[in-house]
């Protein structure tokens, strides 16, 4: 890969700001940038909104492209993804192209075997702007006469996967990678209860998709995998997955974390502190009492996923912690988790600005949710009877909102207040990467997480001895089974780091830091030029035509016949 090549990198998370996607994306754009310069170059949707805060249109940039595109019908927007180094991103408006997916989708049945007959709402639009991105680059290639054998389009999640096969079948001469960052099917096992780890080997791909009604898009995912010139993600833990469940060997290109933006020095040790002002204020008002000096802040954050991120087994170590004999430091565990949020609480606005003194009924939640009577969280805050009374050693605040730095109560944004942290907890069931405790540990938070996260079993490989959390970040082993002994280790963790001495917490907050510089997009970014090198000595391959004989339904695996296992104690 040199300054010459065109690297393309397509997502629905490209200026569009809703899962973790957008994190890798969007960090390790300078690293590429620094290699490519405008070479590289973000595809995302356009929605027609003209007040995109990630976006920024330069209608000079690529101006006669821009122009020639609009004449083959593209209407795109060409200007700059607002990050740090300003990487080049186009939106595509894809809407106008909706009316082709019947005769696309044929295309892609008959071409690869993508069963798209289940493909509804999210399916169609996502796959629509995937074939659109398609013809983008295609059209930039032919407009500025670019040689297609160094152009590498790069497709992330199955969202993406239509436009690796539309140049696949019109431009095998354009390099393809195609990234998986968790399979459809291996998410959705978890997201239903059922057990991943335990029958594993048993599990087919094709079968539990169709079980667990993802086939659409585990078909069109899986035909990406096998037809780019080269399929990557994100671990070693998800490689195992891609191989079990999609029947394609995976290429890793583990993520790294930009802490460019985190502030050193003088102006960290005022970033803390004002972090730690506001999350002590906002606990004050809410509780109706005053936190002691050396309250120990600990948080859980991440998407709404109650079992596979571990907020399950999080609030269940909450509830035994309470009741330690072991824990003599007040502690205050906030649920980081955007909901369904009906708005901030009025109450507790005018209590913050200091407009009266009333005593709150509700003492465990900032901002109002709809529908509580569905919502795990609000329910595990009743079952174990977490009032937040002032004797109870463990308060637990539930913030329900994205922390973009207009919430309304806090008005800071998640890295703003990741600072006032003392520790992090993530025990992730089910983790391809794990972002969170990596930008607790660029914030010197200590964290801790798991070994069925692609990050917790990458701590474990440069982890000389036991992961605990003295180490900066504490790994536990967890599987199937033990949820009681991975709840039990939380409370663990979190009494020993209550336990150290100032010279202790300084260590474990440097072997935190330690661990955010070895993961460094700096440090990752040569798995990124590795992949790109590799594809960009593939030669061209014809596009099957072939037509796809519809599959047989195959035999439940044993593993499907094997009692369920206990459900966590927060369910009821």
């Amino acid at each position: 890969m040199d300054k010459n090549n065109y690297i393309f990198e397509t997502s629905w998370e490209v200026c569009n700001k809703n899962g973790g996607i957008y994190t890798v994306l969007s960090t390790h754009a300078g690293a590429l940038k620094a290699k490519l310069g405008d070479n590289l170059i973000f595809i995302g949707p356009d929605f027609g909104n003209s007040d995109n805060i990630y976006f920024k249109e330069d209608k000079a940039l690529m101006k006669s492209w821009k122009d020639a595109a609009k004449k083959s019908g593209l209407n795109i927007k060409v200007g700059r993804w607002l990050l740090p180094d300003s990487p080049v991103a186009v939106l595509v408006d894809f809407r106008p192209f909706l009316g082709e997916k019947d005769s696309f989708f044929g295309e892609m049945w008959e071409k690869f075997g993508v069963d798209s007959l289940e493909g509804v709402g999210d399916y169609i639009d996502d796959t629509i702007f995937a074939m659109v991105a398609g013809k983008v680059i295609e059209n930039f290639a032919e407009v500025n006469k670019v040689d297609k054998s160094s152009i590498v389009a790069h497709f992330h999640e199955w969202q993406t996967a239509g436009g690796l096969l539309y140049l696949k079948s019109r431009q095998p001469e354009i390099k393809t990678v195609f990234t998986t960052h968790a399979t459809t099917t291996g998410r959705s096992i978890c997201f239903n209860g059922k057990n991943l780890y335990q029958y594993f080997e048993g599990y087919n791909g094709d079968q539990m998709a169709r079980e667990l009604s993802v086939l659409s898009k585990h078909s069109i995912e899986k035909a990406a995998a096998k037809n780019a010139d080269l399929f990557t993600t994100v671990s070693d833990l998800t490689a195992k997955e891609c191989k079990q469940l999609l029947d394609v060997e995976a290429f890793v290109t583990p993520n790294g974390f930009d802490a460019s933006f985190v502030p050193n020095g003088a102006a960290y040790t005022k970033a803390k502190k004002t972090a730690e002002d506001n999350l002590k204020k906002v606990a004050e008002a809410l509780l109706g009492y005053s936190l002691s000096d050396n309250a120990l802040m600990v948080a859980t954050s991440g998407r709404f996923e109650w079992r596979n991120k571990g907020i399950d087994v999080f609030m269940n170590s909450l509830n035994r912690l309470a009741y330690n004999e072991g824990l003599d430091r007040e502690v205050v565990a906030f649920i980081m988790v955007p909901s369904w949020v009906a708005g901030p609480r009025e109450d507790l606005q005018k209590k913050l600005n200091k407009k009266c003194k009333c005593e709150l009924e509700n003492r465990n939640i900032t901002h109002w949710v709809n529908a509580p009577e569905n919502n795990e969280i609000c329910q595990a805050l009743g079952y174990y009877n977490m009032n937040n009374d002032q004797q109870s050693k463990v308060k637990v605040i539930y913030v329900p909102c994205l922390l973009d730095g207009k919430d309304g109560i806090f008005n800071m944004t998640y890295y703003d207040l990741l600072a006032g942290l003392d520790m992090t907890v993530f025990a992730s069931y089910y983790e391809p990467w794990g972002y969170t405790p990596l930008e607790s540990a660029a914030f010197s938070v200590p964290s801790v997480t798991t070994d069925l996260a692609g990050f917790g079993l990458w701590v474990l490989d440069n982890t000389k001895g036991d992961a605990g959390i003295d180490n900066g970040v504490a790994v536990i082993r967890r599987n199937d089974g033990n949820f009681d002994e991975v709840a039990d280790s939380i409370v663990a963790s979190i009494i020993r780091l209550s336990k150290m001495s100032d010279a202790e917490v300084k260590s474990a907050q440097k072997n935190a830091l330690d661990f955010a510089k070895k993961a460094s997009w700096d440090k990752f970014v040569k798995y990124y030029e590795k992949a790109y090198d590799k594809v960009l000595k593939v030669k061209p391959a014809k596009a099957e035509t072939k037509k796809a004989e519809p599959k047989k339904a195959e035999a439940k695996p044993k593993a499907e016949k094997k009692p369920a296992a206990k459900k966590p104690a927060a369910k009821k």
